[in-house]
């Protein structure tokens, strides 16, 4: 990789860290992104998009399909405890899931190419709002618009040796998503409870049903249901009775077809309890993500790469029980996502946490990986 694109790409990473944008506020970031590929490249055409940022090299004689290249680039509810000149300008707001290190890796890219070419066209895609699920499922016009043929994304993880980068044939990452059930009754006097229709037993019963419906011995795979909340009455509210609950899960899936199962198993048991005390019964669903699988082919590139480039790559044994909404991709046309390595588990500083920061010299493994990926066939 060309040193003055690593540094110019610190620089960008840096700036993407102190200026963090939620999900589906990214704007900013786009903007900054835009501008830095404007002043530092001279043949990547910039495609505002309105929600998200294209950008494209077009190659004078393609000898092979189209590929693109994925940075999500929202940042999250978690405050930056980094004692570093880059720390977030704006107080409880961090790069805790290291999308500004993807978003630079993909800038770095971009002028990798820009600057030694391409026998293809090459695709670098900017996507808002991987952390609820709803940015993926938005962007995937771009795919069947232009014709890509193949899409790659890394995060980094941990689970390896450090530095060392990590695939996973078929499931990479569970689906999941943010279920809330919601009970209506009507209030009354708490000194009268009889006079109004209270749902506390009703979403307790649902509740204590939760760990049963989810009993691994009904599936083929793993699912879970997660309770997050549990809210009922209005609060410190002693004359009043309670009239209206929730209960939130978030549900995920090994399989996604038995994530929708274990949906409709918990629709049914809350109906049930919701009809035995006279209850009005709703569900609303969130952050919604599809199982996240990687091609084997497309894995097949990433190791070829690695091992031309002497970086110690391993198969991951496990699929991660979080989530990714990459997958909307990768049910579309081949693809992989890989990770780099932040060390195992004991040893490492996880992401989503208030201290991680993204390692800057991951830039130069993904920009080299991701050449020799658009030099493979």
């Amino acid at each position: 990789m060309d040193r003055t694109i690593y540094e110019k790409a610190v620089e960008l990473r840096h700036e993407l860290h102190a200026h963090p944008c939620l999900s589906n506020q990214e704007r900013p970031t786009f903007e900054r992104i835009m501008a830095f590929l404007k002043e530092n490249t001279k043949n990547i055409e910039i495609m505002d998009r309105g929600h998200y940022v294209l950008a494209r090299y077009q190659s004078p004689a393609p000898k092979k399909g189209p590929i693109a290249f994925r940075a999500d680039v929202d940042a999250i509810l978690v405050y930056d405890d980094i004692d570093k000149p880059w720390k977030s300008v704006t107080d409880g707001v961090g790069h805790k899931c290291g999308h500004d290190g993807h978003a630079a890796c993909l800038s770095a890219l971009a002028m990798q190419v820009d600057k030694d070419g391409a026998d293809r066209d090459v695709y670098f895609f900017y996507q808002p709002a991987e952390e609820n699920g709803s940015g993926a499922a938005t962007c995937t016009d771009f795919i069947i618009e232009f014709g890509i043929e193949e899409i790659f994304a890394f995060h980094s993880q941990t689970g390896a040796p450090k530095d060392s980068v990590m695939i996973r044939d078929g499931l990479f990452c569970c689906a999941s998503k943010g279920m809330t059930v919601t009970m209506t009754g009507s209030p009354a006097h708490a000194s009268q409870p009889e006079q109004g229709l209270n749902p506390s037993e009703a979403i307790a019963k649902t509740a204590l049903a939760v760990g049963k419906i989810a009993d691994q011995s009904l599936y083929k795979g793993l699912v879970l249901a997660t309770i997050v909340q549990i809210d009922v009455g209005e609060k410190e509210a002693f004359g009043v009775a309670a009239s209206k609950g929730k209960l939130l899960m978030t549900i995920r899936g090994e399989i996604e077809d038995e994530m929708d199962l274990l949906q409709r198993r918990l629709e049914d048991e809350a109906m049930k309890n919701a009809a035995e005390y006279g209850l009005a019964c709703e569900f609303s669903y969130c952050d919604a993500f599809p199982e996240t699988c990687s091609d084997p082919e497309s894995n097949n590139k990433i190791k070829a790469a690695c091992e031309k480039l002497g970086y110690t790559w391993c198969y991951r044994r496990n699929f991660l029980r979080g989530s990714e909404d990459f997958g909307h991709f990768t049910k579309m046309i081949p693809g992989a996502m890989y990770f780099i390595s932040l060390g195992e588990e004991e040893e490492a500083i996880n992401v989503h946490t208030p201290h991680f920061d993204f390692n800057d010299k991951f830039i130069e493994m993904v920009v080299n990986i991701d050449m020799e990926l658009i030099r493979s066939a």
